[in-house]
């Protein structure tokens, strides 16, 4: 078989998929969660991740950076956001505005996500014509 890193980009992307799909999930959660008594939303980090990844590796193209890239180093990690922080008395943080500006961001993202992965794929559909 031909070692060959043409889904490098490809398996980035869905590595970022998957950290918008969470992502997407926790928002829901945190927004069914808005009047639970003592709850603290929850926010998913996988940007820095990311970041740290491609950083890592230095003067080197962006092409090698993300072959460097193992799929252990992109897992997204749900967190809690300002645990000790509380909008009102019974200590819930949950600001319904913010949490449905963060869902529309989250979408927005996820479907730059899969236009850039169906670019990836119209790409390689072109090489191989």
């Amino acid at each position: 078989m031909i070692n060959s890193n043409v889904f490098d980009y490809v398996n980035v992307l869905g590595k970022a998929a998957d950290a918008s799909w969470v992502r997407n999930e926790v928002i829901a959660n945190n927004i069914a969660n808005v009047d639970t008594p003592g709850y603290k939303r929850q926010d998913v980090d996988f940007e820095s991740q990311l970041r740290q990844a491609l950083g890592n590796t230095r003067y080197k193209s962006v092409d090698a950076k993300v072959a460097a890239i193992t799929s252990t180093e992109l897992t997204p990690r749900v967190y809690t956001d300002s645990a000790g922080f509380s909008y009102r008395l019974d200590g819930n943080n949950v600001d319904i505005d913010t949490e449905n500006t963060e869902l529309a961001a989250n979408q927005i993202m996820y479907n730059g996500i899969m236009t850039s992965v169906n670019a990836e794929f119209a790409n390689l559909k072109l090489v191989m014509r």
